[in-house]
């Protein structure tokens, strides 16, 4: 040691290695949370992009049956098919309503097992509808028409605003979107118990759809109303909406659950709907809606408008004559339908040089030659639309009150609008209706209305609440694995005096439980997958051309350049499709020995889904139906007034037709006898719509998106891929 010298250390031999191998470790974790997270956004992408593609497809078809009922002559048979759904403004008499929702006359068999109910209702006997509910029972038509009419009386008590007050002993529990997902529900009133004196909820819109226990949870969800009308407060959501319920399941649930009744009960739950206040301010600080606000959202106007005149928000109200003494409320005929003074404003794809007056005494193809005739000007926005049809340019809308319209405007913003991270207010032209909102519109509305906090629902969150707009906005959904198993959280919050948010995450599902994070998100990623092999099969057609237009040498064959160009161009998803290419395209088709190619041919042979024997079915037709095919369900469902599940032949021809023209596309005669007598098997000249959609239904029934409460039911592109692929 005396001369410097000393014994090499052996841990700084190996210490160079030990960092190399670090960094590599580092790095390899890195790229690995890389690629989690991006597929962990394309996947949620993919999701999101569906759900929104059938909010706006049902939107643009409601604005299209609206634009029929407004042009064609009321003697019309197109227009008889589709006029019920538009009767919402019938004028009668609360009375008139009570006899002919009247339960009375309705008898319990001695044999009915469910829960039985008297009135007024106590808190033994909501816990006991849960109890019942969570054992799979059923509650009777006879007390379901009871609950519901006595609810209907206590809604119409309520101001369009609830101001409720917290308290040194008290906590509001706040809850998001439910979607007839009974799972959620029990489990939140499991962690924070069930609505009470001392534990007082808001349920904030969305309660039904898409999940097969709607009915359910409104009944409960009414009950607890009925006993704590002072504790229990509800919202009204975009899905408590009739039109809306036609696409996405509610409708069909309530039919199926109770087949003798069901008609009446949706009319009433139609009549509730109406009556459901529209937002809730705590404590005079926080507000709390369902969807957004606008620049022009305005408490005071919300505050005076009346809200059950707008059984559908995504249509303004139209003046109608008091009905005369006497008149059915069934009546087939829509009252003062030849005095309308208002028309309906006009869709963004609607030729806007079609005058009421042209259509007078016009058939079906009149009107579609008619709109092969004019082409649709693109519309350009320097300012925000209002709602989703665009801006006014129908003088006979002078004759109506503004203040009427800008209530209209008012309401379809605050069911349907999104906040965005830039600032202005744009058309929520992704949904199709209500706005996008940015920070400065925030910022604005909060000073004028003298508020700290915006919690509003609308939108899935994959932790299932996020705040934006510098934690003004709070995001809140309460239906955890909305998408799939694992895709997401649900969540409620509790507010205290101090107003601070405090947040309860959840998953409800058993399965969950037993997979693991990795598990979870692969299991998600699939079924996204799945999704989006059947929207591109979907789409042959339309992707074949633009393969065709690549592929110069004409080999059927294309690089991965442009295969991924070619998707892009028809689905406009914005989606990695290169780095998606091992997931989507397999099999021979991906044969990376020649040039690394794509055999598009070969793709689509293993896309194809084998649903019924169509071989003799036009196949432009055939496209046509898995495309859209939940816009056709959605139509039949409005042609079969009576609820029965069966529409006659010429009524199917008719909605095809309907379809024809809303699609602006050519469907033949012939084309049409020919799906119906692949469908007819029993030659009984009537269509089982059950049949009809189950035959062409190209999903895995034992998926969990085919459980009933999947948005995938309600997309434009409602496709999932068939049972048994081992890639999937």
């Amino acid at each position: 040691m005396g001369c410097g010298v000393s014994k090499s250390n052996p841990f700084h031999k190996n210490a160079g290695k030990a960092i190399k191998s670090a960094v590599l470790i580092q790095r390899w974790y890195r790229q690995f949370v890389a690629r989690k997270e991006m597929r962990r956004r394309y996947t949620w992408h993919i999701f999101q992009s569906i759900e929104y593609s059938g909010e706006q497809a049902q939107i643009k078809l409601y604005n299209f049956l609206g634009y029929l009922m407004d042009n064609f002559t009321p003697a019309s048979n197109e227009r008889n098919l589709i006029s019920h759904i538009f009767r919402d403004n019938e004028v009668c008499r609360d009375a008139e309503w009570e006899r002919y929702f009247c339960y009375k006359n309705i008898e319990v068999p001695d044999l009915y097992s469910g829960p039985h109910l008297t009135f007024p209702l106590t808190v033994e006997q909501a816990v006991g509808l849960v109890e019942a509910f969570r054992n799979k029972k059923q509650l009777h038509s006879r007390y379901v028409l009871q609950l519901l009419l006595e609810t209907w009386k206590q809604l119409r008590l309520l101001p369009n605003i609830n101001r409720i007050s917290t308290c040194h002993s008290k906590e509001i529990t706040i809850c998001g979107d439910l979607h007839g997902q009974l799972e959620d529900l029990l489990l939140i009133f499991y962690k924070n118990d069930m609505p009470s004196l001392e534990k007082p909820y808001l349920f904030n819109g969305d309660f039904v759809d898409r999940g097969k226990d709607s009915i359910e949870i409104l009944i409960i969800l009414f009950s607890f109303l009925l006993v704590y009308p002072s504790e229990v407060y509800l919202n009204r959501g975009n899905h408590e909406d009739h039109i809306v319920n036609l696409r996405y399941g509610f409708t069909k649930e309530v039919l199926s659950k109770y087949r003798m009744h069901g008609k009446r009960i949706l009319k009433l739950l139609q009549k509730i709907f109406s009556w459901l206040p529209l937002a809730t301010v705590i404590d005079q600080k926080v507000l709390v809606i369902h969807g957004g606000i606008s620049n022009t959202t305005d408490l005071s106007v919300l505050a005076r408008v009346d809200r059950h005149n707008y059984n559908s928000a995504l249509r303004p109200p139209k003046k109608r004559h008091q009905r005369e003494v006497g008149e059915s409320i069934d009546s087939d005929e829509e009252a003062g339908s030849t005095n309308k003074v208002l028309q309906r404003r006009p869709s963004l794809t609607s030729p806007r040089t079609l005058t009421r007056n042209c259509f007078q005494n016009r058939s079906l193809q009149d009107f579609s030659d008619r709109l092969k005739a004019n082409t649709v000007e693109e519309v350009e926005v320097h300012e925000r639309l209002p709602g989703p049809f665009g801006p006014e340019n129908d003088t006979s809308q002078s004759c109506e009150s503004i203040s009427s319209e800008d209530e209209w405007k008012q309401i379809l913003d605050l069911l349907w609008s999104d906040p965005m991270a830039q600032d202005g207010c744009v058309p929520n032209e992704v949904r199709g209706g209500g706005c996008y909102w940015g920070p400065d519109v925030t910022e604005d509305f909060l000073n004028r209305h003298n508020l700290q906090l915006i919690i509003r629902s609308h939108e899935c969150k994959q932790e299932g609440y996020e705040f934006c707009h510098n934690r003004k906005v709070l995001t809140l959904f309460s239906a955890s694995n909305y998408y799939d198993v694992g895709s997401n959280r649900g969540a409620y919050v509790k507010l205290g005096p101090d107003l601070v948010p405090y947040l309860v995450q959840y998953q409800a599902s058993s399965m969950i439980r037993e997979l693991s994070v990795r598990q979870s998100a692969g299991r998600s990623e699939r079924s996204a997958n799945k999704v989006l092999r059947e929207q591109l099969f979907a789409h042959k057609s339309d992707l074949i051309c633009a393969f065709k237009k690549l592929d110069i040498e004409n080999k059927g064959r294309v690089s991965l350049a442009n295969w991924a160009s070619a998707v892009e161009s028809v689905m406009r998803l914005g989606l990695p499709w290169r780095i998606m290419r091992s997931q989507l395209v397999t099999g021979r088709s991906a044969d990376s020995s020649i040039d690394n190619s794509i055999d598009y041919y070969e793709w689509f042979n293993e896309l194809a889904i084998k649903g019924a024997n169509a071989d003799h079915i036009d196949q432009s037709l055939l496209e046509t139906l898995y495309r859209h095919r939940s816009t056709l369900e959605t139509i039949f469902r409005i042609v079969d007034t009576d609820n029965s599940g069966f529409i006659t032949m010429e009524d199917f021809r008719q909605t095809w037709k309907l379809l024809s023209v809303y699609l602006k596309m050519e469907i033949t005669e012939d084309a049409i006898s020919d799906l119906a007598v692949t469908i007819d098997s029993n030659q009984d000249g009537s269509i089982d719509i059950e049949e009809f959609m189950e035959a062409f239904r190209l999903t895995d029934k034992k998926s969990r998106l085919e459980r009933g409460r999947s948005m995938f039911m309600g997309t434009a592109t409602d496709l999932t891929k068939l049972e048994g692929d081992p890639h999937i």
